[in-house]
């Protein structure tokens, strides 16, 4: 992996949202890499740069809102000369309860407008981690639903899944992405 993106909403007010699971999962990637997302311009977005075992990949939130998050990723990815199958996308996941995590290269965006609009700029060919939130039961609640904080039940088993894929780094750094999936997948 070259660079790693977290989808999110910037603001306070979004912070502890459910929608945010993945900024919260970048975060944690730079406090265990040492290093400060700071804000750049060019990228449309909070940056940084993580050096570890003679390798560098960058780290991302988008400062767009989730919407329009493509327009950064994008922005970062061409600069750098990044191809999709390098980037890592991470996520909240609707349709996966609170507490589970998966990895996947590629496939559909599930009507997650994030995930749609970095796929209208870089094409599917990108790896997910899906950090899931559950789903509120009506379609219609799904907004409002991801906006708002985790319910109190929900939020160790959503923090829980991201120190545990956050654990999976060395292997997504190194590339063996099936050896992570694995890992990740299988069930204690």
């Amino acid at each position: 992996m070259r660079l790693v993106v977290g989808l999110g909403n910037p603001g306070r007010e979004h912070d502890g949202t459910r929608h945010n699971a993945g900024f919260r999962w970048v975060a944690g990637l730079a406090a265990l890499g040492q290093v400060q997302l700071r804000q750049e311009a060019r990228f449309h977005g909070q940056a940084a740069k993580l050096a570890e075992a003679g390798r560098e990949c960058w780290l991302l939130k988008p400062s767009t809102f989730m919407n329009l998050s493509g327009r950064a990723v994008r922005a970062i990815a061409q600069f750098y000369k990044i191809a999709p199958a390098e980037i890592l996308v991470v996520h909240d996941e609707l349709d996966l309860s609170p507490g589970e995590v998966r990895l996947k290269r590629g496939g559909g965006v599930a009507g997650h407008n994030g995930l749609k609009d970095v796929a209208a700029h870089l094409g599917q060919d990108f790896w997910r981690l899906r950090i899931g939130i559950g789903h509120p039961g009506d379609r219609g609640q799904v907004s409002n639903y991801v906006l708002n904080a985790p319910r109190k039940e929900e939020l160790p088993l959503i923090q829980e899944a991201i120190e545990r894929s956050l654990e999976l780094w060395p292997l997504l750094r190194e590339g063996k992405t099936e050896a992570a999936m694995l890992k990740l997948h299988t069930k204690a």
